[in-house]
């Protein structure tokens, strides 16, 4: 028996579960079968060429007829996303293409028949060898294929494993598979879940950069502590930014410098570091010797905090490590000048005239990285730091000529960091930041937690929809790898409740830039528990499946919903992101014309993705209780029912989701969680149903109340909870329960029959030795 591979080349064709996907594919262009890494539905494509080179470009055929989904930098730093329909339309520096074939049907096929499926085909451009891959449309339509060095002198002819392609009928489920595959091809990196999260993705933080930017001390860090610690939202851990490091400009000749006509429109000097401990402002100030642990101890001592994370460059600095300098002369700084790739200086073009550019980087010699960042993080480690945000990753791949191209400089310096981090920081404590080139993802074995997107800039006005766009596509890639960051935001801020929901419910860390006395505590409560912890959802949170294809940016009719899950209930974020986005003739974030009414989209049970893995057994009909946290209202929606939603820009709203359980005939029930809170259903730890009596019951039950006769009086079960938190606990219930209890003690709770929502209050949180509020709500 021949089984047909689910993704081939046939006929110059690539054929993906006999729909197909590319026409007129070079000769030229060769596939592997991937059934040596994993499953067999996969495929690896590659490319012969005629002449040796560092770079080479190649066409794998006409894309048209489709929808898809790219990620793609726009810049060197940073992805984004761009829908489209045909090869002109994938971008620059495209590093995961996600393709859906428009035959077929997104009504869900109960047999499992996927003949009437709709089918998505993920490209995942990959390393080999010294060469990296992107994709790229042309004019013609055609998916091209770019492979590059970063060195002139690095040079290859020959790939067979340069680009995977995979298809599947769940979108989720594909890339998955696909970088599990890849996993098991290059053994380079792990995957998010094989990695430990660091403790700080559980609780609430404060980092300097917005609030203090370079200019941060010790004194303004004690500052915004105690600041938030007074609102009753107490900050667990804290990323002191850039400024707290020893650095300096390059020495300038100042008889040149005096008789300089053309001083005033000459580039600042770029700072780089000057040594591996702190600069005076971290630095006690009636005993010098007591560095940065001074503000640790402050900090942990007398705000409680758990952790404390500081910044540094993945080569120091921004400007490196400055040669010459005698106390880091060991690590053999020298001076490299960035080449940057055609597909980012075209998408990015400021980098023909960048500082970096023109005054170059002192390149720590890779050999010798490791010591550096052993000597950086054992001092920080025994002066009470628990973790690192290591940024400008990225440049890496700028500084490869000479030292055997972007892959090898990237490998050595990643294979260096993740050995000091795990050697250094018990809890795993990094960040990976400005860090989306797949020269990185690839690599990674240790960092766990990655920044989503570009910056959040609290003065710029067209970034704010933006942001939560793409940090939302951008996890469907990234969060195979790590646990994607959403990023800082301000809660004192037009856009604060916009920015703060969406960090609620992206499963990553939760944390603000506030300035010290700058906040909007309505909001941090919704967030934050008393003690500091928050209610985070479990994985990363996505674009539901309806959306995966759609331009909330551009498009001026749809909505973004954004999906995640909790131990018992799904949630759902839904955001009116229109009017602005990436343009492509102009390089930059712009304003767009868009409307001003408000856009009215759908939401369902199913839409989050895995619903049905919070149901408690294997026969949920797939009823849905679903709470609106703007509103207050509940809603039973049958399974794949809808409701509507409206939103104008700058708008959002969030959705409970939880599984209808049936007790008994006519006794159903559904847990929310703390309703005031934006993830309500991450407060449940624990959820089981004891079923006392089940015949007959319906006899007693009229209109959701209980007829008041012998029968009606009995119980019929028990529901019991563990609850993390404090607040207004909610519930649906199809009846009113006869009875709520809070550990030993009963509780007064409201029942409204016509919506089945119950309440109740739990004033305060667990004792510290129980962490959660055992709950039983008698029916």
């Amino acid at each position: 028996m021949t089984i047909t591979p689910a993704v081939r080349i046939s006929d110059r064709k690539v054929i993906v579960k006999d729909r197909t996907i590319l026409t007129g594919v070079p000769d030229h262009v060769l596939a592997t079968s991937a059934s040596s890494s994993g499953p067999v539905q996969g495929v690896f494509i590659g490319a012969e060429f005629d002449q040796e080179n560092s770079r080479h470009v190649v066409s794998l055929g006409t894309l048209r007829d489709v929808r898809f989904l790219a990620c793609f930098r726009f810049k060197l730093w940073w992805m984004a996303q761009k829908m489209g329909d045909c090869g002109r339309d994938i971008p620059l520096e495209t590093q995961f293409l996600l393709v859906e074939t428009k035959d077929g049907s997104h009504i869900e096929s109960d047999d499992g028949d996927e003949a009437n499926q709709i089918v998505y085909t993920v490209f995942l451009p990959l390393i080999e060898g010294s060469f990296r891959a992107c994709l790229q449309g042309n004019a013609q339509d055609e998916l091209e294929l770019c492979l590059e060095s970063g060195d002139a002198d690095t040079k290859a002819t020959s790939f067979t494993h340069s680009l995977f392609v995979m298809a599947g009928t769940d979108p989720f489920a594909t890339i998955t598979s696909a970088i599990q595959a890849l996993k098991l091809h290059l053994k380079t990196f792990r995957q998010r879940h094989e990695k430990k999260l660091p403790g700080i993705v559980d609780y609430f933080g404060w980092c300097t950069w917005d609030a203090f930017y370079q200019e941060v001390t010790q004194e303004g860090v004690e500052a915004g502590l105690a600041s938030l610690s007074a609102g009753g939202t107490p900050p667990r851990f804290v990323i002191i930014d850039d400024g707290w490091q020893s650095v300096g400009g390059d020495p300038q000749d100042k008889a040149n410098d005096d008789h300089d006509e053309n001083k005033d429109q000459q580039q600042q000097p770029l700072l780089r570091l000057t040594g591996i401990k702190e600069n005076h402002k971290f630095q006690k100030k009636d005993d010098p010797s007591v560095g940065i642990r001074n503000i640790v101890n402050i900090a942990k001592e007398k705000y409680g905090l758990k952790y404390v994370y500081v910044w540094h460059a993945i080569t120091g600095y921004w400007g490196g490590v400055r040669p010459g300098v005698k106390e880091m002369e060991e690590y053999g700084s020298l001076m490299k000048y960035p080449m940057v790739s055609r597909g980012v200086v075209e998408n990015e073009p400021i980098w023909k005239n960048d500082v970096l550019a023109v005054q170059g980087l002192g390149l720590m010699n890779p050999k010798s990285v490791y010591k550096f960042y052993n000597d950086l993080h054992s001092y920080l480690a025994a002066n009470g730091i628990d973790g690192v945000k290591v940024d400008a990753q990225c440049i890496l791949e700028t500084l490869g000529a000479g030292l055997g191209g972007r892959v090898e400089v990237t490998r050595q310096y990643h294979q260096a960091l993740d050995a000091s981090v795990a050697r250094s920081f018990s809890d795993n404590g990094c960040i990976a930041c400005m860090s989306h080139n797949t020269d990185a993802l690839y690599c990674s074995k240790q960092t766990a937690v990655v920044r989503a997107s570009d910056d959040f800039y609290p003065r710029d006005p067209v970034s704010h929809t933006i942001h939560i766009a793409s940090v939302a596509y951008n996890s469907v890639f990234l969060g195979e790898f790590m646990q994607p960051d959403w990023d800082m935001f301000h809660s004192l801020h037009l856009a604060g409740e916009y920015h703060g929901s969406a960090r609620a419910i992206s499963g990553g860390p939760i944390y603000v830039s506030d300035a010290p006395g700058k906040h909007n505590f309505d909001l941090l409560k919704k967030l934050v528990l008393p003690d500091g912890s928050v209610l985070r959802a479990q994985l990363p949170g996505r674009p539901t499946k309806d959306c995966l294809f759609n331009d909330p940016a551009r498009d001026g009719v749809s909505l973004l919903k954004i999906w995640n899950m909790n131990k018992y209930t799904g949630v759902l974020g839904v955001y009116n992101c229109q009017g602005a986005a990436w343009n492509t003739a102009e390089r930059k974030n712009t304003f767009h014309q868009t409307g001003t009414e408000a856009i009215t989209g759908t939401v369902r049970g199913r839409d989050v993705h895995l619903i049905a893995e919070a149901a408690t057994d294997d026969s949920w009909t797939g009823d849905c209780a679903v709470y609106c946290h703007k509103s207050g209202e509940l809603v039973t929606l049958p399974y794949n029912a809808a409701m509507p939603v409206s939103l104008k820009v700058l708008e959002y709203d969030i959705f409970t989701i939880t599984p209808i359980k049936v007790v008994a005939p006519a006794f159903c029930f559904a847990p929310l969680g703390l309703i005031n809170m934006f993830n309500a259903g991450g407060a449940i730890e624990g959820l089981r149903y004891d079923v006392i009596n089940d015949e007959e019951t319906q006899n007693g039950v009229a209109n959701g109340e209980r007829v008041e006769d012998d029968k009606s009086n009995e119980l019929v079960a028990k529901v019991c909870m563990e609850v993390k938190g404090c607040g207004k606990f909610g519930a649906y219930s199809s009846t009113k329960p006869k009875r709520v209890t809070v550990g030993s003690y009963e509780v007064e709770f409201t029942h409204v029959p016509e919506s089945g929502l119950v309440t109740f209050n739990l004033d305060e949180m667990p004792d510290e030795n129980q962490k959660v509020h055992i709950v039983e709500v008698e029916l």
